[in-house]
């Protein structure tokens, strides 16, 4: 379910993630294809990991990169979810051939 809340996506970003919405800044975000599918994606992982397991690698996955690149948007880029999104989000079938738990290649 897509909802439009510039207060629910944090500055800086145009859209986020929490099963099972997703939260656009702009209405017009709605249209973008490739932002729908890379939210999808992240929202099958957040199915995979049965939700909360999910925030808590992220978060965790998030602060290791930080301390290691030492740089917020590096750190959120390499995130393994961010980067299974980010690699695929142009390929708009790519959750019907994705395999479970595919976030683990890319750790």
């Amino acid at each position: 379910m897509i909802l439009i809340s510039k207060y629910m996506v944090p500055k800086g970003y145009i859209g986020i993630t929490i099963f099972p919405f997703v939260f656009l800044k702009h209405k017009s975000l709605a249209k973008n294809k490739v932002l729908i599918n890379h939210e999808k994606i992240h929202l099958r992982q957040q199915i995979e990991l049965l939700i909360v397991p999910f925030f808590i690698i992220y978060i965790v996955e998030f602060l290791v990169r930080l301390i290691q690149q030492k740089n917020w948007n590096l750190a959120y880029k390499t995130i393994s979810f961010e980067r299974e999104a980010f690699q695929n989000d142009a390929k708009l079938d790519y959750l019907k051939k994705r395999p479970f738990w595919n976030f683990i290649n890319y750790f």
